[in-house]
């Protein structure tokens, strides 16, 4: 492993607990985004906002509002990549693995697996917004100059 700029050591509870963490992003900044959106209307934000596939469609206010908060959590988590995550290529691991749990949380919920067209069409869309804007925010922070300073640290 010498020689290596940076060297990758399995690390089973960082992961788990980037993981969490990025659960908790997810969910707190799109229950933000809802009741932030939902105010704008005049209405209470619901459970059924997060977790029911139904509730997600171009034809009702509300299916349109929730797609919009829904966008917008996506660009909230990219930032969540950025300052936790941290690394480039693990972006895209981290956003399937958060949607992946909230499959299964929607699942859960609706007590049957979503197949409203909508519902897949508006979390691949959040999938690729995440993941590329998150990947591209790591990148730029991975790739600036480390600074070598050519002055001699005291003047003796």
């Amino acid at each position: 492993m010498a020689g290596q700029f940076r060297s990758y050591v399995w690390d089973p509870i960082l992961i788990v607990s980037q993981i969490v963490l990025m659960q908790n992003v997810y969910y707190g900044s799109l229950g933000l985004w809802l009741a932030l959106v939902d105010s704008l209307v005049q209405s209470s934000p619901t459970l059924d906002q997060m977790f029911s596939p139904e509730i997600l469609g171009f034809s009702t206010a509300p299916g349109r509002l929730s797609m919009m908060a829904f966008i917008l959590n996506a660009l909230t988590c990219a930032l969540g990549l950025l300052y936790f995550i941290r690394r480039g290529k693990q972006c895209l691991d981290f956003t399937v693995t958060v949607h992946f749990f909230h499959l299964l949380g929607c699942w859960i919920y609706s007590s049957h697996f979503p197949s409203s067209l909508t519902w897949w069409l508006v979390h691949a869309v959040c999938i690729a917004l995440m993941a590329v804007i998150g990947e591209y925010l790591c990148m730029r922070t991975e790739l600036k100059e480390i600074p070598l300073n050519s002055t001699p640290k005291s003047n003796v």
